[in-house]
Formats: C-alpha cells, structure tokens, sequence
C-alpha cells in the first residue's frame, strides 16, 4: 500500500476534480508486476494503467489501490469490470469513496463476482493525501487552506496598508511550490490594491492553469492591476456582489473585456462564495491574505488546514496580527509540521483532526 500511496502522489495537482489514486498489483509471490497512478481527470484510471503493465501476470494476483475502485461510467468504464476481467483474486483498498456513484457499491460488485476485499490499510494516510477530494464530495465546498506569513510577535505588516516583505527565498520557493499543487489561489481586495500580485506560479513547474480568486465585494479592483495581465497563466475569477457589478457597470464592463470572470454573489456570508467557487471545478482553495480576509473564512468556519511562515524579525504592535482575537494558536493543529526554510520557520498542520 505505500507503494501504491507513493504512485498516487504522483498525481497531487493533476487530476482535480478526481482524487489522486494510485494502483499495484502484487502476485502471489510477492513481486510487483504493475503499477499506475490516475495522472488526470478523463486519462485511465490508477487500477486500470496497472493492470494494463500487469497483463496477463495479473491473473490470481493482489490489486493494491488506495481508494475504492469506481463502478459507474462517467469519463472512463468501471474499473471494477476490468478488474474481473484481468483475473484478479483479491483487492486491498485504503478507503471507501464518499461520492455518490460509488460508496460502496464498488467493493460490493468485486465481492459479487467473487473477488475478497479487504478496506482499511493504511486508511489514515489515504485519507490525508485526498483532503480536496473529500472535502468537496462530503461538504460542497473547496478545502480551504490559510497562508500567512507573520514576525514573530504574529504582525503581517510594519503598518496597515503597507506592502511589507518578511520571508527568504527559501520560504518564497516552498509557498511557489504550494501553488503549483492546489486549484485555486485567493487574495482580497486590499492585498490586491497594496501589493499588486502577479499570483502566478514561479519556480516551479504547473501542469495545469492555475486560477486566480480576487474577493472583492465591493468591487475595487482596478483594470490595470497585474494579475489581469496573467490569463495565459489560467483564469482570473473576480468574486464580487451583485449590488457591487450594478453600481459599477463601467468597471465590470472593463474587466469582463479584459477576460476576467466576474462571479456575483448576492450574499453577505463567506462561506456562500467559497461554495460557488467549488461548483465551478474549484477543489483546493490557497487563501494567501489579506487580514480581512484571513479573518473573515476563519469566522466562517471553513479553514480546513494552516501554512504559517514565521520570519526572524518584530515588527511591533502597529502592523495588523493574524486572526487577532480568535481562539488560533499553532499548538491546536492537528498533525503539525515544523520545518526550516532558510531562516524562516514554516509551521503548518490541520485545523480538524481529518477523516
């Protein structure tokens, strides 16, 4: 199963809004013969690309996957008729698939046609590598991720609306890193007006478009920001209101001709526009600031995990804090990580135990 785990990695950042799934199959000696991760939604699935370098020596043998093979038809056919065919014997799953189509009814059609299961190897893990995935199906919204990048007495800034730069190269190169893996990257109206973000990947190399989330209820962005300039690197979805679009029709009329997605939504609530990201393929959402909003999907109740970047420096009480009077703390995160990155510390971890 770790090999098969290992394959499934290969496909983080490639196959939304698939999970990542990875596939071996292993004789009755003990000899893996075949191998396969799902690489992108509409390719073959991991179970098939394995059974495939498989061939004929999967006849008897042990499939090892680390999610529920699917028993519908959607893009590709069932990989569960597949797995009959190639004769194999026995099948060790991580998990169930929470979506609807399969939810069991994978495992059950394997043991009709005589086929034993066994679920649960190595579950944990499974699990953590498809948060997005899960999250989506089970919730109806994005996976939420918040990043920041703080001093060490918890400032964003030296002062409210100033651009201030706080980590090294290797943190800057580990955050491009981050991008290149998730669906989505968010900042607010305010980041965008003092910082003036490209929000594209560097230094690392992205399959897929990267887009881009401006929240901006009011709908202050201005047309010659830079990240308008980016649509060749993927697309720009502006999430504003529709009282905001109705007051300003000549600044929507400008970006809309510039390429730029204008998503209105006729709520207050957070939680509400995230939802609408996720209904148009959005799985994994990186929200990268600023205050206001760091605070407003943490009141929200929808940060699922923290990437906090920890720079050797004070910078005094003037500046504004992260999440300040919320219960966060680095030592309530779940599986917390702690590393160093040049002189910075990234401190990252779950906000709930994940499931």
């Amino acid at each position: 199963m770790r090999r098969a785990l290992d394959h499934a990695r290969r496909g983080l950042g490639r196959t939304a809004p698939n999970p990542v799934v990875g596939a071996c199959v292993v004789t009755n000696d003990g000899v893996a013969v075949g191998d396969g991760c799902h690489e992108g939604a509409g390719g073959p699935h991991a179970e098939v690309v394995a059974l495939e370098e498989a061939g004929a020596r999967a006849r008897g043998a042990t499939l090892y996957c680390t999610l529920e093979p699917c028993v519908h038809t959607g893009r590709t056919g069932p990989c569960t008729a597949r797995i009959v065919v190639a004769g194999i014997t026995r099948v060790v799953a991580a998990m169930e698939d929470p979506f609807p189509l399969v939810r069991g009814r994978g495992f059950a059609a394997l043991r009709e046609q005589g086929v034993t299961v066994e679920v649960g190897v190595a579950r944990d893990d499974a699990a953590r590598l498809n948060q997005p995935f899960l999250t989506s199906v089970r919730e109806q919204r994005p996976f939420v991720i918040l990043k920041a990048a703080t001093s060490l007495d918890g400032r964003l800034a030296a002062m409210p609306g100033v651009r201030t730069s706080l980590t090294s190269a290797g943190a800057q190169r580990h955050a491009h890193y981050q991008r290149a893996q998730v669906d989505a990257i968010a900042v607010g109206s305010g980041t965008l007006l003092v910082d003036d973000p490209l929000l594209t990947v560097r230094h690392v190399y992205r399959e897929r478009p990267l887009t881009r989330v401006i929240f901006d209820r009011r709908l202050r962005a201005v047309p010659g920001a830079r990240v308008f300039s980016t649509l060749a690197d993927g697309p720009v979805v502006v999430l504003t209101s529709c009282d905001a679009v109705s007051r300003n029709r000549d600044r929507a009329r400008v970006l809309e001709e510039k390429g730029v997605t204008l998503l209105a939504v006729d709520s207050s609530d957070i939680a509400v526009a995230v939802r609408a990201l996720g209904r148009r393929g959005v799985q994994s959402l990186l929200v990268e600031g600023g205050a206001a909003l760091h605070q407003a999907i943490w009141d929200a109740g929808i940060v699922d995990y923290v990437q906090l970047y920890v720079a050797p420096t004070s910078l005094g009480s003037d500046g504004p804090a992260l999440l300040p009077g919320s219960t966060f703390g680095p030592a309530s995160l779940f599986d917390r990580q702690v590393r160093q990155l040049g002189p910075d510390v990234l401190i990252e971890g779950y906000v709930h135990r994940p499931d």
